[in-house]
């Protein structure tokens, strides 16, 4: 039996223009390195919207990407430091976006005021994904004789007759 390898990795940018598309371009260069080809679209075209959302409302720029492989999901997050940034305003046409193509999302507050804002895509059975092999579990050779014949009372004590449960019981 195989298992897969689990991936983590953590970016920290000041987000502009010009940013936006190399922190795309490095976040597809982990996945591809992963072997997970088919969630670049996906979690690159996220990471971008939100990105670029950021740069448009935010005054504090510092923003923190975080990605986690885990063998079957990829939890990619953006925490950003501005609290006057508000996810159901500034920020709904992402979060629609992000839970339309991916399998989960949220969001929630860290005790600065700051907010991180994650979602995760599951890897589809059949897709290749960075596999290691297992050190194979140690097997006897030899076989062990079982008894063919042993009485019961042997195996389980003296038997007690039901009259004597009774009389025990009184």
């Amino acid at each position: 039996m195989k298992t897969a390898v689990p991936c983590y990795y953590h970016l920290d940018v000041e987000v502009s223009p010009d940013r936006v598309g190399q922190v795309s371009r490095i976040l597809a260069a982990h996945l591809r390195f992963w072997d997970l080809d088919n969630l670049v679209q996906p979690v690159c075209g996220g990471v971008e919207m939100l990105l670029k959302a950021i740069d448009e409302h935010a005054k504090d720029k510092k923003t923190s990407i975080e990605m986690w492989w885990n063998g079957q999901h990829l939890i990619t997050a953006i925490g950003d430091n501005d609290r006057a940034v508000r996810p159901d305003q500034e920020l709904r046409g992402c979060l629609e976006h992000l839970a339309a193509v991916s399998d989960g999302w949220g969001c929630c507050a860290t005790e600065t005021g700051s907010k991180v804002i994650w979602f995760s895509q599951r890897a589809r059975a059949g897709e290749r994904v960075p596999l290691v092999p297992t050190a194979p579990a140690p097997q006897e050779s030899e076989g062990l004789e079982v008894p063919r014949e042993v009485r019961v009372t042997q195996l389980a004590g003296p038997a007690v007759l039901p009259d004597e449960l009774l009389e025990e019981a009184r």
